[in-house]
């Protein structure tokens, strides 16, 4: 004998064809590597629906805004698709368009820390045993 559906099962998976969870949009997208991780960033402010914080549970819909903050960059995109399955990265490309000022400020972020890092001056490490002689000997002559 077959199980019958319940009633209005098949009507809420129509209703439902354009809806899904936040985190779990995120993770198909590949924003982050799972739903875990994805959910996390929701509930600490990281992840935001419309530039407001939501729930992870809370329902993504085509046209929404969407901004992810991950290591001190920002990415807002707008929902163009939603899916439920995590693809390939074409296929996650896909179900968002990049807004033009988070390409520029995401651009400029990247360009300032670029010339922040070869204005700091790196240290090789502990001197050889070389050096440590080298500069023994230049201490001494004085």
């Amino acid at each position: 004998m077959r199980k019958s559906e319940p009633a209005g099962a098949h009507d809420d998976a129509v209703r439902d064809a354009g809806r899904i969870r936040l985190d779990k949009w995120l993770w198909a997208a590949r924003f982050y590597k799972t739903r875990t991780l994805a959910a996390q960033a929701i509930d600490t402010g990281q992840a935001r629906q419309n530039g407001d914080r939501v729930k992870a549970a809370h329902v993504v819909r085509a046209g929404d805004t969407v901004s992810v903050r991950r290591q001190g960059l920002v990415w807002c995109v707008a929902v163009i698709a939603v899916s439920d399955r995590r693809g390939s990265a074409d296929v996650a490309a896909a179900l968002y368009r990049e807004l033009d000022e988070s390409v520029t400020a995401r651009n400029e972020e990247s360009l300032r820390r670029k010339a922040e890092a070869a204005v700091q001056t790196t240290f090789p490490g502990r001197p050889t045993k070389r050096q440590r002689r080298k500069l023994a000997d230049f201490l001494n002559e004085a």
